[in-house]
């Protein structure tokens, strides 16, 4: 196995791959704050008419989905990690599209957001993506599948913010334009994100073709 402690957490250039009670506990946790705050941003975005706070709350659903799918595969093979991994990847890549489109179609309807309830679902889940950053931040590096749930974790948290900040924009200009704007930043995180989870998911593809050529 790819750990060097008893915990599991990996060290060096061993690579963690998830086989640690103690991870297993915290994406547990993590898997139950992304269910709720989906079912609150889902709700508070359609009351807010906010396209920022309904493209975070297609992540949250997307990390609870990608989050049970990590929990699944844990102590597989590496082909089964990465395609596990690679799969994550095209449905991030995806979601990103379906947010900029969706919100290219919103600038044809442009409705001005409620900046208070904006900011204030924003803020919650400010605070349950901090708790699943700091619950993930030990384990941070790891294969493509342990770093996939990283890298939602951390998108999740920085979006927040910049819903935070399209509120307080809305409220000051009384535009729609800040709220629309930070969706599609959002988007294009998603697809940045996709990159490098495709990226290593096919290099550790290609390593355990190499693997099973050497009998390994």
């Amino acid at each position: 196995m790819d750990q060097c402690n008893d915990d599991g957490c990996g060290c060096g250039t061993a690579r963690f791959e998830g086989l640690s009670p103690d991870y297993r506990r915290r994406l547990w946790a993590v898997i139950a704050i992304n269910a709720t705050m989906f079912v609150v941003e889902t709700l508070g975005g359609h009351l807010a008419g906010s396209m920022a706070l309904q493209a975070d709350a297609l992540d949250f659903l997307g990390d609870t989905l990608t989050y049970g799918i990590s929990l699944a595969v844990i102590g597989m093979p590496l082909r089964t990690r990465a395609t596990a991994a690679f799969l994550k990847g095209i449905s991030l890549f995806l979601m990103g599209l379906w947010v900029a489109g969706y919100t290219a179609y919103q600038v044809f309807v442009l409705g001005l957001p409620v900046a208070p309830l904006m900011g204030g679902i924003g803020l919650a889940a400010l605070a349950a993506n901090v708790a699943s950053v700091l619950l993930l931040a030990r384990y941070k590096d790891g294969d493509s599948n342990v770093r996939s749930v990283w890298l939602c974790s951390r998108n999740d948290a920085i979006g927040n913010v910049a819903v935070i900040g399209a509120a307080g924009l809305v409220w000051l200009f009384a535009s729609p334009w800040p709220d629309l704007i930070v969706a599609i930043a959002m988007a294009a995180l998603f697809l940045n994100s996709a990159q490098q989870i495709l990226r290593q998911s096919l290099a550790e593809f290609r390593e355990s073709r190499e693997e099973i050529r050497a009998g390994r």
